[in-house]
């Protein structure tokens, strides 16, 4: 498999489908929960569904339905996930207020890192070595893996939840959306350590909560989803200026993915509809139909 692209939400199933075509190819039932969150491993070989309390890791080269491995320890709501470039560890977010850090190859809690509210999400920074989380309670965080603890907190506004972070490929900079609508965009002057965060821009990118931010792997565009049935994208090169606005969804737009060469957008939404932006034009090229309720989450590899 070339393209893998998977979608999940609130019909408690995870679809596969074949990119070009639209055609679901695999589903797989998650009856535990509802999904929220998907990540693909670098290899392709599993994809991490995030659901209540737990976190399920599925063979996507079998057709085995059943996880392989599953992650058990947090007590709500798990609401982000992330794997190191090696697949040896990742890292999850929950509502229970904590970050966990898992070792993959034989599930235990590695590291647990408390915000003391529900937390939205959580990154690995490029190098390796730290991740920066963000919380109900309108922090950001960032933690030393070596220290093993939080060397920086970040408030961008008083009492106002960010619910989303992203961080550049090459660690260049850090962008943080808010319910406010408003993003937040941090310059961080050395990949390798954190300790110069400088506040670059802050600007309003939609008039409603903003679901979800994140940096293209090219670095020259950044994507925002939002509960205004949008989702908008920004030119880095050009100060942040809007570029687009993806217009089409009925609901609010949870999450999103870029292709590979920043060309495409994939974006799932509450009115149960995945689709496929071609960036050049803004039109939908696919619209993926197989949800029978909301599409919160979509993960995408092309590599």
């Amino acid at each position: 498999m070339s393209v893998i692209l998977a979608s999940a939400g609130y019909d408690h199933t995870i679809r596969f489908w074949e990119a070009l075509t639209g055609v679901c190819s695999r589903t797989i039932q998650h009856a535990d929960s509802q999904v929220n969150r998907l990540e693909i491993t670098s290899d392709k070989r599993f994809l991490a569904a995030a659901g209540h309390q737990h976190v399920r890791l599925y063979d996507i080269r079998t057709t085995n339905p059943n996880p392989v491995t599953s992650f058990e320890g947090h007590t709500n709501n798990v609401t982000s996930i992330a794997f190191q470039s090696d697949n040896k560890w990742m890292v999850s977010s929950s509502e229970d207020g904590t970050v966990k850090v898992w070792d993959v190859r034989a599930p235990s809690v590695q590291r647990n890192y408390k915000h003391n509210c529900p937390v939205n999400e959580v990154v690995i920074h490029p190098n390796q070595g730290e991740l920066i989380s963000c919380d109900q309670d309108g922090n950001v965080r960032i933690w030393d893996l070596g220290e093993n603890q939080c060397t920086h907190q970040l408030i961008p506004e008083d009492d106002v939840p960010v619910q989303s972070v992203s961080v550049a490929t090459d660690g260049s900079m850090l962008v943080a959306g808010n319910n406010k609508g408003n993003c937040y965009v941090w310059k961080m002057s050395n990949q390798k350590d954190l300790t110069s965060l400088q506040p670059v821009t802050k600007f309003r990118s939609h008039s409603k909560y903003i679901t979800r931010v994140l940096l293209s792997s090219d670095v020259k565009h950044l994507a925002t989803c939002s509960a205004d049935h949008t989702a908008r994208i920004w030119n880095i090169q050009d100060s942040f200026s809007l570029e687009t606005t993806l217009q089409g969804h009925q609901r609010w737009v949870w999450d999103c993915a870029f292709s590979a060469d920043s060309a495409y957008l994939v974006t799932a939404c509450s009115d149960h509809y995945v689709r496929l932006w071609d960036l050049s034009t803004s039109e939908t090229v696919r619209q993926y139909n197989g949800h029978h309720k909301g599409a919160v989450c979509v993960a995408l590899n092309d590599v």
